[in-house]
């Protein structure tokens, strides 16, 4: 089968695994354009909706969407190139092999990947759905994410609830899963929540390499994200360069010990209320722990910067140098007394 694989890649067109979403993110991209702009110049004389019914509007779209299996009947097909008769002759093979070995992780696994290949992502997300449920409790978050992602592919760009079930798996066992958390920022953008959306791509661009596939749809959209999120000030990071992660920084905590008490608690709740928000709801990176975790410390709340520790330790407990971040937060003076 090892064999059969090197063959199958060596004959194989490139994978359009990624094109449906990155296709949607172009997509996003003109539509949040096209909002921002006439959110600016457009109908003067029609009163703006208001943030609550917005919000009631996004969470009634997000409550509304399609199932799993209704989405995958509504895609558009696509016509796919006929690829090369050996290829396909193998293919045949791999599948045949798979009738006979059904439970064969690694079978299962090559079998999606070439299915995906081919175009066939509803058979490519049958063959991850039954690895990632053989593997059950032992299947790493690529491959819970790599299953989103071919469900999203099979329901023509739509997130599904089955599908977000897989991208909350991903990240509970890696919160930093790049492909977990694009599609969990695409997920916001679908359902209308550009302000969830900004901080996930905003994080995800700083810290990943400039060449990484989903870099280019996030920096064509998220100017406006930010401007929709109300970032308007928002510089995306130079290629190459990491830019700031939000939430209160080394230098704004300098400056709150210079302030009085009540105009140093005034300035760091409110970024510390934001940033805990969201932690809280969508995860976020080690360093971001640990800034939430020195912030509490300067205000002198303890109790919960303990707290906040211990729920780090345990979403990083299976990752040494993420958890080696936070400590270092939670054993400053004032952070937390009990480590």
């Amino acid at each position: 089968m090892i064999e059969a694989d090197r063959a199958l890649k060596a004959g194989s067109r490139q994978s359009k695994g990624p094109a449906v979403i990155w296709g949607f993110a172009a997509l996003a991209a003109t539509l949040a354009g096209a909002f921002a702009l006439y959110d600016r110049i457009g109908a003067p004389a029609v009163p703006d909706l208001p943030i609550a019914a917005r919000v009631e509007a996004a969470e009634k779209r997000y409550a509304e969407r399609p199932s799993q299996s209704e989405a995958e009947t509504a895609a558009p097909k696509t016509e796919q190139p006929t690829p090369d008769a050996d290829y396909l002759a193998l293919i045949k093979q791999l599948r045949t092999a798979m009738k006979e070995r059904p439970d064969d992780p690694q079978g299962l696994a090559l079998l999606a990947e070439h299915e995906s290949r081919l175009g066939n992502y509803l058979a490519a997300k049958e063959a991850q759905a039954r690895l990632v449920a053989i593997k059950g409790d032992q299947a790493s978050a690529e491959e819970h994410a790599r299953l989103a992602a071919l469900m999203v592919e099979a329901a023509g760009g739509t997130i599904t609830r089955e599908a977000e079930i897989e991208l909350a798996a991903a990240l509970k066992l890696d919160p930093r899963d790049a492909q977990a958390r694009y599609m969990a920022g695409l997920l916001q953008i679908q359902n209308g929540r550009p302000d969830r959306a900004f901080p996930i791509w905003a994080n995800l661009l700083a810290e990943t390499p400039a060449d990484a596939p989903w870099n280019a749809p996030i920096r064509a959209l998220i100017p406006d994200l930010a401007w929709l999120a109300g970032e308007a000030n928002y510089t995306p990071p130079e290629p190459g360069l990491t830019a700031p992660i939000p939430g209160p920084d080394a230098a704004a905590m300098e400056a709150a010990l210079d302030m009085t008490p009540e105009a140093r608690e005034e300035m760091i709740s409110g970024m510390v209320a934001g940033l805990e928000d969201r932690l809280a709801t969508q995860g976020g990176t080690p360093e971001e722990w640990a800034r939430l975790i020195s912030a509490l410390g300067v205000l002198g709340q303890t109790d919960r910067a303990r707290a906040i520790w211990h729920e780090a330790h345990t979403r990083f407990a299976s990752n040494a140098q993420a958890l080696a971040t936070v400590r270092e937060a939670a054993q400053k003076p004032g952070s937390s007394d009990d480590l």
